[in-house]
C-alpha cells in the first residue's frame, strides 16, 4: 500500500508540474505576444511619421535591430525593404495586412514558419499619399523557447522530483503508519481513521465469532484426542491419498510405527500386504474386514471408506484384538470334542455290558463282575458331568456364591479325611502341617481347591509315597503347598496342565479314573481368589503346588 500512495503522489507531482509548465509557457508565450504585437503596432506608427514628414531620406542611415520595415506603393510594389532587395521581392499587395491597411487604413497579421519554427507578427499603416508602411518581427515558437530554456526547466524539474519523493515517502507513511499501527487483537481501542470505524466493528464481531468457534473445536478436539487416546483398539485415519492423518496410541504400539505416523502411508508402517490390501480397497471405496496376525497376536482388521457427499474423502482403519476370544472359541470346540470323547468312552462300556446282560450271555457268576464295572463307569461319568458342572458355573461367575472368613487348615483336614480311603488303598502317606490361616473366601470353592491338588498327589503318586500339605500365614499372604515325590511332570507339559482335559500321562490318568479338569477348577478357583499358583516338578521325584492367597 506504501508504495502505490508513494507512486500515486510521484505521479501526481509529475502531472501537477508539466501541466503547471504547459500552462506557464502557454500564458507567457500569449503575453509576450500580445506586448510585442503592441509595440511593433507603437512603432509602426513612429516610422509612418517619419516617412511622411521626410519620405525616403528617412530610411537614410537608419538603424533597425529586431523590426524589419518594408514601404509598400498603392499597387503593392517594393519601394523600401530593410533587409531583402526591394528588386527580388514579390508583389505585396495580396498580403492580409496590407489589404486591411488599403480598407481601413490600418491592418495587422499573424504567420507561422513550419520550416522556421517562427511566428511572424505584421502591422501595416496607409500613408497620406496611398503608399503602405509596414513592420514586421519574428518570435519563436513555444518548442524551441521551451528547448532554450532547458536547462532551468531541468533544474526545477529535479527541484520538483526530489520534493515530490520527498512528500511522497513522508505522507505515505504518515497514511500507512495508523494502519500499521492496529491493534486486531482489540480493533476498536484503535485511534486512527474514522472512516476504518465500521471496518474495525466488523473485525471485532468477528474475532469474538472466530475465537467462539475456535473454543468450540479445540474442545471437540481435546474430545475426540481423548476418546481416540484412550480406545484400546488400534485406529488409523487416511486420506484420499493414502497418506495417515491421525494415528492412536494403540496403533501406534500395534504397528511400532515410531517416527513413521502422521503424514507417511500404510506401507511405511507396515509392510504386511494383506493390511496394505484392506487400505487400498477401502481407499477404492469398498469396506473390508479381515483376521490378520500381528506381533503373535490375532486382530480383526476392518476398514471402511469416509464418504461427504458421495465424494470419497479417506478411510478409516480398525483393530480390534481377539486374541482371546479366538482362544475361547478353539477351546469351546476342544472342551466339547474333548467331552464328547471322555463320555463316548464310558457310554460305550455301559452299553456293552449292559447289552450282555439284557441278552442273557453272561454267566452267573460273572453278573457281579459285569455290574461292577457299569457301576464304575457310571461313576466316572457321574465324576466328569460333576467337574464339568463346575468348570460351568465358574465361568458363569460368583454371583451365587458368598465371600466369608475362612479356615484353610480345616479346610485341608476335611480334603484329606474325604481322600484318607484312596490314599490307604494307593499306599500313600499323608502328612498336615502348619496352623490356623484365616481368609475371606467362598469355602466351597476353597475347599474343591485343595482336594483336587491333594487327590492329584494320590493318584499320581508311587506305591508308599508321600504328600505332605502344609499350610503358612505370613506378611504376604496365606500360603498352601502341597508336595509329593511322585512321578512328577514333564517340562514339555508342565504349562499345559491347567488346560481342560490335559493329561501329561494320559494312560495312567485314566486308569486313575481322572477326568482331567481337576487342575482347571484348581485354576479358576485361585484366580477368583486372586490367588497366584507355582509349580515345581521334576519327573521321577515329585511336583510341589504352592498357592499363594493375598492379605485379605
Amino acid at each position: 500500500m506504501t508504495k502505490r500512495i508513494f507512486r500515486s503522489i510521484c505521479f501526481v507531482s509529475l502531472v501537477v508540474f508539466l501541466s503547471s509548465m504547459m500552462l506557464i509557457m502557454g500564458v507567457l508565450y500569449h503575453y509576450f505576444s500580445d506586448a510585442g504585437q503592441a509595440q511593433l503596432r507603437i512603432q509602426t506608427g513612429l516610422a509612418a511619421q517619419g516617412v511622411t514628414n521626410e519620405g525616403i531620406v528617412y530610411f537614410h542611415n537608419l538603424e533597425v535591430i529586431g523590426y524589419r520595415i518594408t514601404w509598400i506603393d498603392p499597387d503593392g510594389n517594393i519601394l523600401y525593404d530593410s533587409e531583402s532587395d526591394r528588386g527580388a521581392m514579390e508583389n505585396h499587395l495580396e498580403r492580409e495586412e496590407v489589404q486591411k491597411a488599403l480598407a481601413e487604413g490600418y491592418g495587422e497579421s499573424r504567420r507561422y514558419s513550419d520550416t522556421l519554427m517562427e511566428r511572424s507578427f505584421y502591422c501595416a499603416r496607409k500613408l497620406a499619399d496611398g503608399s503602405i508602411l509596414r513592420l514586421s518581427m519574428s518570435q519563436k515558437s513555444v518548442l524551441p523557447l521551451l528547448l532554450g530554456m532547458i536547462r532551468p526547466v531541468c533544474i526545477l524539474f529535479i527541484l520538483t522530483l526530489i520534493l515530490s519523493i520527498s512528500l511522497a515517502v513522508s505522507v505515505a507513511r504518515k497514511i500507512v503508519k495508523p494502519l500499521n499501527e492496529i491493534n486486531l487483537d482489540h480493533p476498536l481501542s484503535n485511534k486512527g481513521y474514522e472512516e476504518l470505524l465500521p471496518f474495525l466493528i466488523r473485525i471485532d464481531s468477528q474475532q469474538k465469532q472466530l475465537r467462539e468457534q475456535k473454543a468450540e473445536l479445540l474442545q471437540r478436539e481435546n474430545e475426540l484426542h481423548t476418546i481416540i487416546g484412550s480406545m484400546n483398539e488400534g485406529m488409523i485415519l487416511f486420506n484420499q491419498k493414502g497418506k495417515i492423518i491421525s494415528i492412536n496410541a494403540a496403533a501406534e504400539r500395534l504397528l511400532d510405527a515410531g517416527a513413521a505416523g502422521v503424514g507417511a502411508d500404510i506401507l511405511s508402517v507396515c509392510g504386511e500386504p494383506a493390511l496394505q490390501k484392506i487400505v487400498s480397497d477401502a481407499l477404492q471405496g469398498r469396506a473390508e474386514e479381515q483376521m490378520i496376525s500381528l506381533q503373535g497376536e490375532c486382530y480383526q482388521v476392518a476398514a471402511s471408506p469416509i464418504t461427504s457427499g458421495h465424494v470419497l474423502r479417506g478411510a478409516a482403519l480398525f483393530f480390534f484384538h481377539v486374541t482371546e476370544r479366538q482362544k475361547a472359541e478353539q477351546m469351546r470346540r476342544e472342551f466339547t470334542a474333548n467331552v464328547s470323547h471322555e463320555l463316548k468312552t464310558p457310554l460305550h462300556s455301559i452299553s456293552g455290558y449292559a447289552e450282555l446282560l439284557k441278552n442273557d450271555m453272561v454267566r452267573e457268576t460273572d453278573r457281579a463282575p459285569f455290574a461292577g464295572k457299569i457301576y464304575d463307569e457310571a461313576q466316572r461319568m457321574i465324576r466328569l458331568v460333576e467337574d464339568i458342572i463346575s468348570l460351568s458355573r465358574l465361568d458363569e461367575g460368583i454371583r451365587d456364591m458368598q465371600c466369608e472368613p475362612t479356615d484353610l487348615y480345616r479346610l485341608a483336614e476335611m480334603a484329606l479325611q474325604s481322600l484318607e480311603t484312596q490314599a490307604a488303598a494307593a499306599g500313600v502317606a499323608v502328612k498336615l502341617t502348619g496352623h490356623c490361616a484365616i481368609i475371606n473366601g467362598i469355602p466351597r470353592l476353597l475347599y474343591s481347591l485343595i482336594y483336587n491338588l491333594c487327590d492329584n498327589a494320590v493318584k499320581y503318586n508311587q506305591e508308599n509315597g508321600r504328600i505332605s500339605v502344609d499350610i503358612q500365614k505370613k506378611d504376604s499372604g496365606v500360603i498352601l503347598t502341597v508336595a509329593d515325590n511322585g512321578m512328577g511332570i514333564a517340562p514339555e507339559h508342565q504349562e499345559r496342565i491347567f488346560e481342560r482335559f490335559y493329561r501329561a500321562d494320559k494312560s495312567r490318568s485314566k486308569a486313575a479314573g481322572g477326568t482331567g479338569l481337576g487342575l482347571s477348577i484348581v485354576k479358576h478357583a485361585a484366580q477368583i481368589h486372586d490367588a497366584k499358583i507355582e509349580m515345581k516338578s521334576r519327573v521321577g521325584e515329585g511336583t510341589v503346588m504352592t498357592v499363594t492367597f493375598p492379605v485379605s
